[in-house]
């Protein structure tokens, strides 16, 4: 009985309770009860792990472990969020006391508002993108799976959606896994060539840390036109980031795999904090990785319609705060959407 895996892996689902209970009791602040949130239900926690191990049990396996695991976890989350709601009480419950607030004083009339840098630079970015011939878009917020994924060559079978799941409705629409949803529509309404960007913001099943979020904001190009190839794709992006962070970059291709693009791969730039000499960031190679590109697949021009015997182009996919956090050097994406003053003021 003590080498059956499903009877271990409820011990050490016990035994992590348990030790989370106790740690929860005796927190006396918020930032300790969040450590222990990240500990106990974050990416890299004990509790993760066997949920992604579950798929490797048997049927019954899978059963008993998900539901307990899943229980456990709801106990957690809520234990931490009835610790803090019980810390916060003692803290205000004799505020009026000891806080005497002047109802009378006038209000501070230099505290206006400030414009979020996410606002600030997809202003920045439109700007550039018009000056070089690209007409801006905007995605729906919500969209159908045809064109989330259909129509970008992800039918309903391929494995690659599994990794751009996300929120569904009950009528069968998606929260946009990213801005590349508007590249049929964009297609099927445009007179050739396309030059088109779109701009918004995205949502992904992700575990949040310093450089994940499970909102985002993205940026999609495409071009199509004639005798389309690889070099037009890289000296657009060039001249593209060249402007955004305003110093001369290089750019180089590295091929990869996706659905949509053929050939595809990522693009990387001449590291902007130490202009290609090396540093920790780019890890002593000189290169960033920030963007996946490439030509646009033919099944996907004939979905827009448009004749891929004619017509070739290429299409490409930036995160917005990525590319921002660089320019600044801002070591955690989580600052985008904290309503951190003191952050947002800085810009």
């Amino acid at each position: 009985m003590e080498n059956n895996p499903i009877v271990n892996l409820q011990k050490d689902l016990q035994d992590m309770s348990s030790a989370a209970t106790d740690k929860i009791s005796a927190a006396q602040d918020k930032d300790t009860l969040e450590s222990l949130r990240v500990e106990f239900l974050g990416r890299k926690s004990k509790l993760t792990q066997i949920l992604r191990g579950i798929k490797d049990l048997d049927n019954e396996g899978k059963k008993s472990i998900g539901q307990l695991s899943n229980k456990i976890k709801s106990e957690i989350e809520n234990k931490i969020d009835e610790k803090i709601k019980n810390l916060l009480e003692e803290k205000f419950k004799n505020i009026e006391q000891t806080v005497k607030i002047d109802v009378t004083l006038p209000g501070e009339s230099n505290r206006i508002g400030h414009i979020h840098p996410t606002t600030q630079l997809t202003e920045k970015i439109e700007d550039i993108f018009m000056q070089m011939g690209f007409e801006v878009y905007y995605p729906y917020l919500l969209d159908d799976d045809y064109h989330n994924f259909e129509s970008l060559n992800l039918p309903p079978e391929h494995p690659a959606r599994d990794s751009w799941d996300t929120f569904w409705t009950e009528d069968g629409h998606i929260a946009i896994t990213h801005t590349s949803s508007m590249q049929n529509r964009i297609m099927r309404d445009s007179k050739l060539p396309i030059r088109a960007i779109v701009i918004g913001r995205c949502f992904r099943n992700e575990a949040t840390d310093a450089r994940h979020e499970h909102t985002f904001n993205q940026v999609e190009g495409i071009y199509i036109d004639k005798n389309i190839t690889l070099p037009d794709m890289l000296g657009t992006l060039k001249e593209f980031f060249s402007k955004f962070y305003e110093k001369n970059v290089e750019v180089k291709f590295t091929p990869d795999f996706f659905p949509f693009v053929e050939p595809g791969g990522m693009m990387s730039l001449t590291c902007v904090i130490c202009d290609g000499k090396g540093c920790p960031l780019c890890k002593q190679t000189g290169w960033l990785e920030i963007l996946g590109c490439g030509m646009i697949h033919p099944k996907v021009l004939e979905m827009g319609g448009i004749d891929p015997n004619v017509y070739s182009g290429f299409a490409w996919g930036v995160g917005l705060e990525r590319i921002i956090q660089l320019k600044y050097n801002i070591g955690d994406v989580r600052l985008f959407n904290s309503g951190n003053l003191d952050f947002i003021k800085q810009f």
